[in-house]
């Protein structure tokens, strides 16, 4: 998946960077329209955490992560959460909770057909009749390329990053092309490489995987119009 990608080699970092995150509580709302008695959740893809922390506040959570480095962050940083190492293509935990989680984008960085329905099939192996599905994804492309500039605020302080998209229409990944100037003064530079699934398209991996889709909603949390969906789904 996406080891050059500078913020997961850098995970403190990836952790400040997400800080303003609004993904816990656009799942925490849907949750609660779909399935307000719900317990129990897995998150695949928690990265460092910090939405996992906020989602078990209410729920009892697992999280897990296929980067090892930010695994061992997060277990550092909020040891009070249960975060393991997996695979969502393969992992299996042997039990079912109420509401399955993939927020952040995780599931984009799967890129392969066969690999995304692997993934869909570890959704429903950890779902049982009524569980909920939440996924946080692209549905359309960013397919303009002039770049933007940015500051960013870092622990070491503000750094400036310069982003410039690619869209590869065949094979329907958006690449981010990002080059970083550090408060040191030294730069970095990373890709990041994004499948965007389009909303017909993700309703037919969820429905093959027995989850029948109830809504597709913006990040602002209105009528699906922006690049990013939050999508729910029921098992059924």
């Amino acid at each position: 998946m996406e080891a050059a990608n500078l913020l997961y080699r850098d995970p403190a970092l990836y952790d400040v960077i997400q800080s303003d995150s609004t993904g816990a509580g656009m799942c925490q709302t849907l949750i609660e329209m779909y399935r307000p008695d719900a317990r129990t959740l897995v998150d695949f893809g928690c990265g460092t955490g910090r939405d996992l922390e906020i989602l078990a506040k209410r729920f009892e959570c697992t999280g897990l992560d296929l980067q090892p480095g930010m695994v061992d962050y997060a277990r550092q940083a909020r040891p009070e959460l249960d975060i393991r190492i997996g695979d969502m293509r393969t992992v299996r935990l042997r039990r079912c909770v109420d509401v399955v989680t993939c927020l952040g984008n995780s599931l984009a960085y799967v890129h392969d057909n066969n690999e995304i329905t692997q993934v869909f099939a570890t959704f429903a192996a950890h779902a049982q009749r009524g569980s909920l599905l939440v996924l946080c994804s692209p549905v359309a492309p960013i397919t303009s390329t002039e770049p933007m500039t940015a500051t960013v605020d870092t622990p070491s302080g503000p750094a400036t990053v310069t982003i410039r998209h690619e869209w590869d229409l065949r094979t329907q990944i958006n690449t981010m092309h990002r080059h970083w100037v550090l408060t040191s003064g030294d730069e970095a530079q990373d890709e990041i490489r994004r499948r965007v699934l389009l909303p017909r398209e993700l309703e037919q991996y969820a429905e093959r995987a027995g989850f029948e889709v109830l809504d597709m909603i913006d990040s602002s949390g209105g009528r699906l119009a922006g690049p990013t969906a939050y999508t729910v789904a029921r098992y059924t």
